[in-house]
């Protein structure tokens, strides 16, 4: 049995999934990760981007943040790929419990999902330093140099910066849901952001699926490891 045909199988078998997901997750709807060759911090910009998307940055240099954030974080017009909308069917089919993910793209959810806990934020979520007002990411894209509130108050996007930390309440529940889980599936992560990679630490069972085009540092640990597309992958998986 090949490996795909083994995760079918596993899938198939399961009503208790979770799928815990990174940046190659999106890439496959055309948003560049960081760590790929062609990614962000492969690219040339005055600063990189780890130092642009860090809390320190985005208090001191605050129109420079949002010029980078327009221009590189907001990619609006992106679509689900086969990947996101096969979760959500899993989902709907009372197979897939969770999608943990550290993407801040809300491709997820467009494409369906319910059950999504979000480590690093999203950039659909904006609210006003001051009043708490909160606005769109069509709002952000549309403004013009550091965004205002209608009160005056400068406006943050609710993503997770450098420096800053996770929401303690999405951690909880993301270790809940691995902790409880019968077949965990990990694609398109390098796995060497902590803590979220830390949270494969709190499985339990014995069919840990790793999918990632290149090798991880957690390879050794998977039950089953299939390095290819996660979009190929899924696209062959059957909801029954």
């Amino acid at each position: 049995m090949n490996s795909v045909d083994q995760l079918k199988q596993w899938v198939k078998e399961s009503d208790n999934i979770v799928f815990f997901g990174g940046a190659g997750v999106s890439t496959e709807s055309g948003i560049p990760d960081f760590r790929s060759v062609d990614g962000l911090y492969n690219q040339k910009y005055d600063y990189p981007p780890e130092t642009i998307l860090s809390h320190t940055f985005y208090m001191e240099r605050t129109d420079e943040f949002f010029r980078f954030y327009r221009d590189k974080m907001l990619e609006l017009d992106a679509k689900p790929n086969a990947a996101h909308l096969k979760l959500a069917e899993l989902e709907q089919a009372g197979k897939l419990k969770a999608v943990i993910t550290q993407n801040i793209d809300g491709l997820h959810q467009a494409a369906g999902s319910k059950t999504v806990l979000e480590l690093h934020g999203s950039v659909h979520r904006n609210y006003c330093l001051k009043c708490g007002k909160e606005y769109s990411a069509r709002q952000i894209k549309e403004s013009v140099g550091v965004p205002r509130c209608s009160c005056g108050g400068q406006i943050k996007p609710d993503v997770v910066l450098y420096e800053e930390g996770l929401d303690s309440q999405t951690i909880q529940d993301s270790i809940y849901y691995i902790n409880q889980a019968d077949v965990l599936i990990i694609g398109g992560t390098s796995l060497a952001v902590y803590p979220a990679a830390g949270l494969i630490d709190y499985y339990r069972g014995k069919k840990l699926v790793l999918i990632n085009k290149s090798a991880t540092p957690m390879d050794r640990r998977a039950n089953l490891l299939i390095q290819d597309s996660i979009g190929k992958v899924f696209s062959q998986l059957e909801v029954s």
